[in-house]
């Protein structure tokens, strides 16, 4: 793992991104603006059945943010702020939809706070277009063979589509 260069502003953005959308997307580009060097952070969280694997997730995001320079796409299985303390990184970013989210999310900052008090919580909100998508809608979609072109990216899309081949047509 590259270790963050001395006054570089880095942040982590964490998350599952089973899919990666289009609103982490937007995230991402915009919090690539703010940030020296953004680490999108991919969780294998042992709790949960992801429909892709750790490494999946992980490439899907580093084809689907090929444009950015100032991205760097890492996985990790432990608690956020002890990844934090490795990487030497004190501002996570994370991305809010809607009043719902901040309450949880407030509750997450406040907790990583008590755990290490050098880290930050960076909040960025939603572009309305993207605040009502989750990587959960996306799968439900793409489930049942809905369109998902408009929700992730194309390399996203085929993915998805590996996921859930359409059934035979019946005669």
């Amino acid at each position: 793992m590259e270790q963050p260069v001395k006054n570089m502003r880095v942040a982590v953005y964490p998350g599952s991104f089973d899919p990666v959308t289009n609103g982490h997307l937007d995230i991402i580009h915009r919090a690539a603006k703010v940030f020296d060097k953004l680490i999108v952070a991919v969780l294998n969280n042992t709790s949960k059945n992801p429909l892709f694997t750790l490494e999946e997730r992980m490439e899907l995001l580093r084809q689907s943010t090929k444009d950015l320079t100032n991205i760097e796409v890492d996985g990790f299985r432990d608690l956020l702020v002890n990844y934090m303390k490795q990487r030497q990184v004190h501002v996570i970013v994370r991305g809010l939809r809607a009043v719902s989210d901040f309450e949880y999310e407030l509750q997450m900052a406040s907790t990583n706070r008590k755990l290490s008090d050098e880290v930050e919580t960076f909040f960025m909100t939603s572009t309305p277009q993207y605040s009502y998508l989750s990587s959960s809608i996306v799968r439900e979609i793409a489930k049942f063979h809905g369109p998902v072109s408009e929700l992730v990216s194309p390399e996203v899309e085929e993915a998805l589509r590996t996921k859930f081949p359409s059934p035979p047509n019946k005669i």
